[in-house]
């Protein structure tokens, strides 16, 4: 959600397989003959514009005026419909953000395109509020972004040359939760809705949360980001080298208002003001308020979205139960957040063996706004579309998670750091492992120096970083399965069932499934390779690479409820059910299986002070304290995995 990638990342994402190909692509037949190293290659004739652009201040039912461009093709032929993006991050300022090949796919439909700012945000009026809640119904003057995308399909339709009446609304992120807004208030001119991982719930599991625990450097750097200026999108400077020295230096919570906020920033008094989950922060999740899909909808999420993993499932099972209709769609990729827009042949050094993101664009979303916003046929659109990864291929399923073929196995934590499918047969308190957490030395969630989030370039891939990078860290309970002797797929939701306790009075859970590849001989350099790969970039040496399939943290104070946390009773062995979402992977032969466990993932993840304290945004220095954390893995207490395997 919280990206600040273009406005028209969505559409412009069709630019990236001709603008970026991959290295191993072969040339096309019949292409023309590479220019002579000492003759230069003349230069591509321009392009002729292919759309005029106009300026708009589109009012609202309460006065504000929302700063607008419009985009109409200059050859159309007849009326168009409006494809139509809102976002805080800024609009085009003219049109050569479409000129480019890449948008042909689209062009050849034809389709006005329209950009707008949120209100309070650069040009629009009125006041900025991250993910305000929608308007009490009993106040016929209240707004949101509900209404505000009503009354701007209400302008086009009345006020854009060249339109036939229909709007599409597509968008990524934040833009993608703005589309989800106008389900709440549709206009009948409102045809169908894209959204690209559309934050649903704050609290739960999106941007700023998860199960409770405080998203720290990323809730820190766009609190900054976002509310320091209308006008811009501010980029904080921390002065240090390193995201986990400023973090540590920066001590309890309530530093960061004290030395640097001073109380300027409504998001981040918000989070201080609501550290349980409460009507408040109710209000502001979409899925409190979504109850049918009037309107052709498409989820899209990737597996590997570092900001907004939860929201898109959460809205596809929201809209689900009442979808006799069949309009609600999910669509999962291997992908980071936004990584549709790209190739999407690799992630990091994860290769999946196709371009993941061009089939999504030329398959799926350019056919699907084709169908319904200019009556082309098309195949049905399956329920469920999702990139199995490991195996690397595209499956589509009536329902998801699916039920047919799927059995729930448990995968236990075992004496000598094994994993097994047997339950323990141990009893007694020594069927245990421990190890101590302390604040003043949290396990970094991301290999040192870790970048500024929102700049850096290590943000939009650590969830495929090699875990090997904290792998026998003393404060890190590592599990592992032999060699897998056959193929073993997951597709659905994934639960880690915890049996543990802790020397302190609260405590973080994270839990982490990871596919352990193989060791064994490198591959051999490029020019051993056949003549049409001699050109190929070398694939990474993924021998022994620990890649993250599932991960997630519970904070212990929020075990039984996240509207009434309780102190964990010291030493009392308690069961922690910690959901690790849906994945859809298949671990191949000769793969591992590894679980780690571990209670710190600074600073993705504030510090828990481990000292039970009613809300951490107070905590003091004296509460953060090391602490034993102790796993049982005996048949009374027998920790697992739960994990949904899919026959073959």
């Amino acid at each position: 959600m919280r990206q600040a990638a273009p406005l028209l990342a969505p559409l412009l994402a069709l630019a990236c397989a001709s603008a970026n190909p991959t290295s191993s692509a072969k040339p096309a037949e019949n292409s023309p003959t590479p220019a002579r190293a000492d003759k230069p290659a003349p230069e591509p004739a321009p392009r002729p514009p292919a759309f005029t652009m106009t300026k708009a201040m589109v009012p609202m039912r309460d006065g504000v005026k929302l700063e607008t461009v419009i985009f109409s093709p200059v050859d159309a032929k007849k009326p168009l419909p409006v494809l139509f993006l809102r976002s805080p991050y800024g609009i085009p300022e003219d049109a050569s953000v479409l000129e480019n090949p890449g948008v042909d796919a689209l062009r050849a439909d034809g389709y006005i395109i329209a950009a707008q700012n949120c209100r309070g945000r650069f040009g629009s009026e009125g006041t900025f509020v991250i993910s305000p809640p929608p308007h009490d119904p009993a106040d016929p003057r209240g707004v949101d972004d509900a209404t505000d995308a009503h009354d701007s399909i209400e302008w086009f339709v009345k006020n854009v040359p060249g339109n036939n009446g229909r709007v599409g609304m597509m968008g990524t992120s934040y833009g993608a939760w703005t589309a989800t807004m106008a389900l709440l208030e549709p206009h009948p001119a409102l045809r169908v809705i894209v959204e690209e991982a559309s934050p649903a719930d704050e609290f739960t599991g999106d941007d700023f949360r998860h199960n409770g625990a405080f998203r720290l450097a990323y809730g820190f750097e766009y609190v900054a980001r976002m509310e320091t200026s209308k006008e811009a999108n501010t980029v904080f400077s921390y002065g240090r080298s390193d995201l986990y020295d400023f973090f540590l230096d920066l001590g309890p919570l309530a530093n960061a208002d004290a030395r640097h906020f001073h109380g300027k920033m409504p998001t981040w008094n918000d989070f201080v003001a609501h550290p349980n989950l409460d009507a408040f922060l109710e209000r502001r999740a979409i899925v409190s308020h979504l109850r049918k899909a009037t309107i052709p909808i498409l989820n899209v999420a990737g597996w590997w979205d570092q900001e907004d993993f939860y929201g898109p499932f959460g809205i596809y099972a929201t809209l689900e139960k009442s979808d006799a209709a069949r309009k609600n769609h999910l669509v999962v990729g291997p992908w980071n957040h936004g990584g549709w827009g790209s190739p999407g042949r690799k992630l990091g050094p994860v290769d999946f063996g196709s371009d993941t993101g061009v089939h999504y664009r030329d398959k799926i979303v350019v056919p699907w706004l084709a169908h319904w916003l200019h009556d082309k046929p098309t195949e049905d659109q399956p329920e469920a579309t999702i990139f199995e990864t490991g195996t690397n291929r595209w499956r589509t399923f009536d329902r998801w998670p699916p039920e047919a073929g799927v059995t729930k196995k448990k995968l236990y934590l075992r004496a000598g750091r094994a994993l097994s499918f047997e339950p323990p047969t141990e009893t007694g308190r020594g069927a245990v492992d421990s190890y101590v957490s302390d604040p003043q030395n949290p396990v970094p969630f991301v290999s040192r120096p870790i970048q500024p989030l929102l700049t850096g370039s290590q943000w939009q891939t650590w969830m495929v970083q090699d875990q090997r990078f904290v792998d026998h860290r003393p404060d890190v309970l590592s599990f592992s399965t032999g060699p897998l002797d056959a193929d073993l797929t997951v597709a659905g939701d994934i639960v880690a069932e915890l049996f543990a306790s802790t020397s302190g009075t609260d405590s973080d859970w994270i839990v982490k499934l990871i596919d352990v590849y193989p060791e064994g001989d490198p591959k051999p350099p490029p020019e051993a390779q056949a003549d049409g790969e001699k050109n190929a970039e070398p694939a990474a040496d993924m021998r022994g690479y620990q890649l993250m399939v599932a991960s997630r943290v519970l904070r212990g104070r929020f075990r039984d409820s996240f509207a009434k946390p309780a102190p964990i009773p010291p030493g009392k062995v308690l069961r922690y059910a910690i959901d690790l979402e849906t994945r859809a992977h298949t671990f191949r032969k000769g793969h591992r299986i590894m679980v780690q466990v571990q209670s710190t993932w600074f600073p993705v993840i504030d510090r828990n002070p481990q000292r039970y304290v009613d809300s951490i945004f107070a905590a003091k220095e004296s509460d953060y304290v090391a602490a034993t954390q102790t796993i049982a893995r005996s048949r009374e207490a027998p920790s697992a995995i739960v994990l949904p395997v899919l026959s073959p």
